[in-house]
């Protein structure tokens, strides 16, 4: 079995907590970590931005990515949210094991 990491960032703590306890009820992430004030510089219509954000990071089945994208897609404020996935190549076996059990 495969596992991701994936990252998504969202304008506050508030939406950030909505989002990954509803992905965590829903069995779409095993575990979601929060991280407060980041800070975000990016170009959006036609501008630079300078925003302070808020960072999930997500750990899942590669195989529920499509379904946790739309998922967060549906509860997200932005218009395009930040939701990049990366592979995790080696990890704990008894975490990924865990990982699996607590996801669909």
């Amino acid at each position: 079995m495969d596992y991701m990491v994936v990252f998504i960032t969202a304008p506050n703590e508030e939406e950030a907590l909505k989002i990954s306890k509803t992905l965590v009820e829903e069995k779409l992430a095993g575990c979601i970590n929060i991280i407060r004030n980041i800070r975000s510089i990016y170009f959006w219509q036609g501008k630079i931005e300078d925003d302070t954000e808020v960072l999930m990071i997500i750990k899942t089945k590669e195989e529920l990515f499509e379904e946790l994208e739309k998922r967060v897609k549906s509860l997200h404020s932005y218009t395009v949210p930040e939701i990049i996935g990366i592979k995790i190549k080696k990890g704990s076996e008894s975490y990924l094991k865990w990982l699996s059990e607590v996801t669909k």
